[in-house]
C-alpha cells in the first residue's frame, strides 16, 4: 500500500509541478480542469448516477470550465454562488444529514456543477496572483489537515462528527487552527520577499486581527468541505470517492477541503 501511495504521489507531482512552475497560467488551468472533470464524475457517482449519467454530468462541468477559460463566462461568476453553498448548505448538510434522494439529490447534482467550476475559477484566479500566492493557499489547507491529524492523535478526546467521520476530534481541529495561525505569524515575522502570499494579502487588506479571522474561517470551512464529502461517501456506502488515485482514493478525497476554501479566498482578496 505504501509503495502504491508513493508511486501515485510521484506521478501526480510529475504532472502538477511542471505545469505550476514551468507552464503558463493557461497550461496550469488545463491540468486543473482535468482534475475538476474527474471530480465531477466522482460527485455524480456518489449521488447515484450510473456511468451513462455520470459521464455526461462530467462533460457539462467541462463545458462550464471551457466557457470560463474562453471568457464566455466571467472568471469569477460562480464564486459567490459557491460560497453561499458552502456557508449555508455545507453546515446544514452536516447538521441535518438529509438523505441524498429525491429533490435534495437533484439539488446536490445541480450544486456540484457550481461548486466544481467555481473551484476551477478560484484556482485559476489564484494562479494569476502568482505561484507563491497559490501555494500559500494550499499550504493553509495542508497545515490545517496535518495539524488536526497530529493534535487529534496526541490530544483527541471529544468527537467532532462521530456520525460522519469518527476519527476527527475538536482537539484535532483546534490543533490544525493553531498551526495555521502559528505559520501565519512566522510569515509575518519573516516579512515579505518577492511575490505576495495569502497572509500578506489578508494583512495588507484587512489588518492583522481581521486577517486572523479570515484564516480561522478558512480553517473551519476546510473541515466543512472534508466532512461534507465524507457524508456523501457514507450515504453512498463508499470508502473512497473512486479508485482513480491508487493508494489515495479519488480526486474528491484529495480536494474536498479545498472546494470551500478556494472560492472563499478569492472573495476575501
Amino acid at each position: 500500500m505504501l509503495k502504491t501511495r508513493v508511486l501515485t504521489a510521484l506521478i501526480l507531482l510529475a504532472i502538477v509541478l511542471p505545469a505550476l512552475f514551468l507552464g503558463t497560467p493557461g497550461q496550469f488551468g488545463l491540468v486543473v480542469a482535468l482534475a475538476v472533470i474527474l471530480g465531477a464524475w466522482e460527485w455524480a457517482r456518489l449521488l447515484g448516477l450510473p456511468l451513462a449519467g455520470s459521464v455526461p454530468y462530467a462533460l457539462v462541468a467541462l463545458a462550464g470550465v471551457a466557457a470560463s477559460y474562453a471568457g464566455v463566462i466571467p472568471s469569477s461568476a460562480w464564486l459567490s454562488p459557491a460560497v453561499l453553498f458552502w456557508l449555508l448548505i455545507g453546515p446544514y448538510t452536516l447538521w441535518r444529514k438529509p438523505q441524498t434522494s429525491g429533490a435534495w439529490r437533484v439539488f446536490l447534482l445541480l450544486a456540484g456543477w457550481v461548486v466544481l467550476v467555481a473551484a476551477w475559477q478560484a484556482i485559476w484566479l489564484a494562479r494569476q496572483h502568482g505561484v507563491i500566492f497559490l501555494l500559500s493557499v494550499l499550504v493553509v489547507v495542508w497545515l490545517a489537515d496535518s495539524g488536526a491529524y497530529f493534535a487529534g492523535k496526541a490530544f483527541g478526546r471529544r468527537k467532532l462528527a462521530p456520525g460522519i467521520s469518527p476519527g476527527k476530534t475538536w482537539e484535532g481541529a483546534a490543533g490544525g487552527w493553531l498551526l495555521v495561525l502559528l505559520a501565519a505569524a512566522v510569515v509575518m515575522l519573516i516579512g515579505r520577499h518577492g511575490e505576495p502570499t495569502l497572509v500578506s494579502v489578508l494583512v495588507d487588506r484587512f489588518g492583522v486581527a481581521t486577517g486572523a479571522v479570515c484564516l480561522t474561517i478558512l480553517v473551519i470551512y476546510s473541515i466543512v468541505g472534508d466532512l461534507f464529502e465524507s457524508q456523501l461517501k457514507r450515504q453512498a456506502g463508499r470508502k473512497d470517492s473512486s479508485g482513480l488515485l491508487p493508494g489515495h482514493g479519488g480526486i474528491l478525497d484529495r480536494i474536498d477541503a479545498l472546494l470551500p476554501v478556494l472560492p472563499l479566498v478569492m472573495l476575501f482578496v
